[in-house]
């Protein structure tokens, strides 16, 4: 029981600062479930983002229900879930009830322009994270060419290629380059 209120509360925690998204996210959870508690190790954190973004629903409570439930099962995905989902639930309810009588006060403007300023700043910091330990060689970077390319042109094409489709298909090419590595260096070792 300690175990599934401790995976409340963390994700409470993060829930309550969860402005921008997922990848805004990102240096909260890594800070919180990878270097403070040891829930989990970077590489599995970004795979979590990976398969959040091919899966509905908002990729930080995804990652949430995922971590979850490698810690404790059925029930400790549904307490993380519900932990994360608490605070914006409570914070959006309280914004709700005054925020139509102060919207117009420059001050709440102003406020909301800093707030965006700052997501941006943080999305930035995690694509910056996300780069420094994805592209690590020429052939993740001729990948993510790839994906940015067909992602960006795909408005241009005559079909659209979705997001999933790209995750998958990027997903595929690594597994076939690891084999293919795996393979090639077991024929190396056996010429020796």
């Amino acid at each position: 029981m300690n175990q599934l209120f401790e995976l409340y509360r963390t994700f409470f925690k993060i829930g309550c600062v969860t402005f921008g998204g997922g990848y805004a996210m990102l240096p909260i959870l890594e800070r919180e479930l990878v270097d403070k508690r040891r829930w989990t190790t970077m590489d599995d954190l970004r795979d979590y983002f990976s398969i959040g973004q091919c899966t509905p629903g908002i990729i930080a409570l995804n990652v949430s229900t995922f971590i979850g439930e490698k810690r404790g099962g059925v029930k400790g995905a549904l307490a993380a879930t519900a932990g994360f989902l608490t605070g914006p639930i409570l914070i959006i309810l309280i914004i709700a009830m005054f925020l139509t009588n102060f919207a117009t006060l420059p001050v709440v403007q102003h406020a909301f322009a800093g707030i965006r300023v700052c997501v941006c700043v943080l999305i930035l910091q995690a694509v910056l994270r996300l780069w420094k330990k994805s592209v690590v060689d020429p052939f993740t970077f001729g990948l993510y060419l790839a994906v940015f390319v067909l992602n960006a042109l795909s408005g241009l094409l005559p079909f659209r290629i979705p997001a999933a489709v790209l995750v998958i298909m990027a997903g595929i090419a690594g597994i076939l380059a690891a084999r293919y590595k795996n393979s090639a260096a077991g024929k190396a070792g056996e010429a020796k």
